[in-house]
């Protein structure tokens, strides 16, 4: 008899009482319920870590500082931010830490949208310390990875299935994106574009409830200097659109830009391997603060130089700089933003690469606004156009995002939402379409996410490919097909087919348990009724080769494939040649099925 788990008196109360809250609400009440809850969580999450980024800055950059002593702070501070992050990655989580959109993509994919618990406040830690102190990121992707996590958990609760916890996630990430920004639609829109790949009817009010309570949060406890917004831009004027366009496209070429940096920085970095991770953070941070010191820009987020460039203010831009008596130098200015645009994806790159925490959200913004004022700057110096920079400033900011992220309708309402009205609407869905379509020309895939699509570990807008993903090829494995040895006669085979219900045996080495090949019964027929042959031949006679074989570490798309390839219905698996059992096409589709049932 099975015995009953044992719960302590606390965990009994609390079951009982989550049970009884359970039974006051319907299904679609109870996700609506939670999504306020995780909203509320991911909300407040989001405020903390803005808080203790502004905080952190505030003490290490106060305005009685000396123009010497700011210099040594964008030397000396990002190395020691980075440098924080790495022993509490090191120390705390034993070196296992996923960063980025991607490792929430891959959990939904590889394990059933289940985040580790330690997620919901590391990531806020981590990042808090390599921006606070300096470090050239963003806080929007360590605010999805936290708000994800936190809806994670509570749909981990026994009484939401699978639908409902990703729901759940993609409802923490929304509040997230919506608190940071103040901008509920598009926390909504980037759930829907980025996280959720199959999107029905019943999930928008969750996400709705979810978004809408994050930005109540930022709303109420935030400072209104602390958030990002823009006022006072220019109307449309629709005889800029050939300029727009033309900011569109060269929005794509910088995102392909970025996404060619970040991915070689990367690889440089991976060089040094977990041997040499110190010799990693010195390089990184060294390197990070060269750059900050010849472009203090570049230190932190960045927010405050993209308000002072949508203004024009460039006294304010050049202060604190070695440039700071070339502020009203005209050629200077357009090249030292030109610069600035190009250097930022090195430093947000070396950043991320060599320790620190954080997401390439805010530097897109970043570099968008400065690509955007370079642009219309340059077309005011050498044209008779006379274009409003602030509002190219503002559109390029959605330009390097739809590039960069591959979510074009997030780009266009966030900044719809932070310019607070719909009067840039068409420039910038001009310049977000343009951008996002020559990028998808020449990759399908976001940088951040490439890989693993490539290698199949995460959810795709492919239904089918997503479905196939989640199918472990571990949990379909069949294993009672009866093995026959190379030198069993015709005789024992005949026993052994007469005894079974399977019409394929496996032929194993029985000194190594490697597979020699197959018995199919179909092509016995002609020797299994000539008793005469029974002792004169063996199953090394008259086996043969499987359709193909299956690795055990492949994938179920890879394995679809065979199947498709062969026109086989059976299979066999192994590893490094050793026979595991055979993976068969009915109980891929059996599963198939079944884990529609359960989306639905």
């Amino acid at each position: 008899m099975a015995r009953r788990p044992a719960y302590s008196l606390g965990q009994n109360f609390w079951r009982y009482n989550l049970i009884r809250f359970q039974r006051r609400f319907t299904r679609p009440q109870l996700l609506y319920v939670f999504s306020i809850i995780v909203g509320l969580t991911a909300g407040i999450a989001a405020v903390i870590l803005k808080t203790l980024v502004h905080s952190i800055r505030g003490i290490l950059v106060a305005n009685n500082y000396s123009i010497a002593s700011q210099y040594q702070i964008y030397l000396n501070f990002p190395l020691i931010g980075i440098l924080l992050t790495v022993l509490f990655i090191r120390i705390f989580l034993k070196g296992k830490f996923d960063r980025g959109v991607a490792s929430v993509l891959k959990a939904i994919s590889q394990q059933s949208g289940r985040l580790e618990k330690h997620k919901t406040f590391t990531h806020i830690i981590t990042s808090a310390i390599t921006v606070g102190f300096g470090g050239s990121a963003g806080l929007e992707s360590p605010i999805v990875v936290t708000g994800s996590a936190i809806g994670s958990n509570y749909g981990q609760l026994p009484f939401f299935p699978y639908k409902d916890r990703l729901v759940l996630l993609a409802c923490g990430a929304a509040a997230g994106i919506a608190a940071a920004f103040n901008a509920p639609i598009a926390g909504l829109l980037f759930a829907l574009e980025v996280l959720l790949t199959d999107v029905t009817i019943s999930a928008f009010i969750p996400l709705i409830l979810a978004s809408v309570t994050g930005v109540l949060c930022s709303k109420i406890i935030l400072q209104e200097e602390i958030l990002f917004r823009f006022r006072f831009l220019q109307p449309f004027d629709y005889h800029n659109l050939i300029f727009y366009l033309l900011l569109g496209l060269l929005s794509g070429v910088i995102s392909l830009y970025y996404a060619f940096v970040t991915l070689k920085v990367e690889s440089l970095f991976h060089r040094f391997g977990p041997q040499r991770q110190l010799v990693k953070v010195l390089t990184g941070g060294l390197l990070l603060g060269a750059l900050i010191f010849l472009f203090p820009p570049l230190f932190g987020e960045g927010y405050e130089s993209i308000k002072d460039l949508s203004q024009g203010n460039m006294q304010a831009l050049f202060q604190h700089t070695l440039y700071e008596q070339m502020h009203d130098q005209e050629l200077f200015i357009l090249i030292f933003i030109g610069a600035i645009a190009l250097v930022k994806v090195i430093a947000t790159s070396v950043t991320l690469a060599s320790g620190g925490n954080g997401g390439n959200f805010a530097p897109a913004l970043f570099v968008g606004a400065y690509i955007g004022f370079f642009l219309s700057r340059l077309v005011n110096l050498i044209s008779p156009f006379r274009l409003p920079e602030d509002n190219f400033t503002v559109v390029g900011m959605a330009g390097i995002l739809a590039g960069v992220m591959y979510a074009p309708l997030t780009a266009v309402f966030l900044i719809a939402e932070i310019t607070q009205g719909y009067d840039l609407i068409i420039p910038l869905m001009v310049v977000s379409a343009t951008s996002y379509a020559l990028v998808r020309r020449f990759e399908l895939f976001p940088m951040d996410t490439r890989e693993l699509v490539r290698k199949g570990q995460i959810h795709t807008h492919n239904r089918d490919q997503n479905i196939l993903q989640s199918l472990k090829l571990d949990q379909l494995l069949e294993t009672d097909f009866q093995t026959i040895s190379p030198e069993a006669t015709l005789r024992e085979i005949v026993t052994v087919i007469a005894t079974s219900k399977r019409n394929l045996f496996p032929v194993v080495q029985p000194e190594n348990g490697t597979l020699a090949g197959i018995l199919v019964t179909d092509d016995l027929k002609e020797v299994m009724f000539q008793p005469e042959l029974y002792d004169k031949l063996i199953a090394r006679n008259l086996l043969k080769a499987p359709p193909a074989l299956v690795e055990s570490n492949e994938e179920m798309p890879a394995i679809m494939r065979k199947f498709d390839q062969t026109k086989a219905w059976n299979l066999p698996v192994v590893e490094k040649g050793i026979y595991l059992g055979f993976i068969s096409k009915s109980n891929i589709f059996t599963a198939y099925r079944s884990f529609l049932l359960m989306l639905s």
